[in-house]
């Protein structure tokens, strides 16, 4: 009785076999069709040396001077920066982000710019979350860099990052019952974040209460940085804490 089983089985195996074997080259077919579709579609998409920043702005030409920075700034040429999260998870994913995404995040902040420090500047604004909005300003605020500098925003941006990075930071340090300020060395992410987030807040304090719109003040301060104009608020901030550095050690 199990032998005649075991050939039962085999039979119709042949035969579901038999039945699936035509339809064999049909998939093979439908899937060199659509890796053929997949493979015109990227030949006809721009190579990444072609895209522009906003359709503007080439990023392939921008000089990145202080190399200690380099690792922390991501040129990636793309029109319209925006990962869409993709990026959130892995370690060190802030070095995959373009450059010009971070300033956009950066930007995307609430509070009336009344208090630089504690919560009342992130409380409660029009900015957050609306990141299309965010994009939009830092478009129009490229503009007015392009037309009052006559240089590329994108060097500019960068200009204004390598002057507004601090080298030395201070850090408390608890010991014995004392608190007290030790200086540090910073690394090049923390020294891209800290001038991105002065940047930021500098164009926020600006447009608040003031006729500037976010745009002219982001703008402004971007110039001035990249001058190295001490009337610049990043500036500012970079020497403030490169003298406590310094007094701490």
């Amino acid at each position: 009785m199990e032998a005649d089983n075991d050939k039962s089985n085999g039979v119709e195996e042949e035969k579901e076999k038999a039945k699936v074997a035509p339809e064999q080259p049909q998939q093979k077919a439908a899937g060199k069709r659509e890796g053929e579709r997949r493979r015109k579609s990227k030949e006809e998409q721009p190579h990444s040396e072609d895209v522009l920043l906003f359709d503007k702005y080439n990023t392939k030409d921008v000089v990145i001077n202080d190399q200690s920075l380099a690792s922390g700034i991501n040129l990636v040429a793309k029109r319209y920066p925006n990962s869409y999260g993709r990026r959130k998870n892995p370690a060190y994913y802030y070095s995959h982000i373009s450059i010009v995404e971070r300033l956009i995040n950066k930007l995307m902040r609430g509070g009336t710019g009344q208090k630089v420090g504690g919560r009342v500047i992130r409380t409660k604004g029009r900015l957050q979350g609306k990141k299309m909005k965010v994009m939009h300003i830092v478009e129009s605020a490229f503009e007015i860099v392009s037309k009052e500098s006559g240089k590329n925003p994108v060097q500019v941006l960068i200009d204004a990052m390598q002057n507004a990075a601090p080298i030395e930071g201070v850090t408390r340090v608890r010991y014995g019952g004392i608190t007290y300020n030790v200086a540090t060395d910073l690394s090049s992410e923390k020294r891209v974040s800290i001038a991105l987030d002065n940047i930021a807040l500098a164009s926020v304090i600006g447009a608040f209460k003031n006729r500037k719109t976010l745009a002219e003040s982001l703008a402004n301060e971007l110039i001035l940085a990249s001058n190295n104009d001490p009337n610049s608020y990043a500036i500012k901030k970079r020497s403030e804490s490169e003298r406590m550095a310094r007094s701490a050690r």
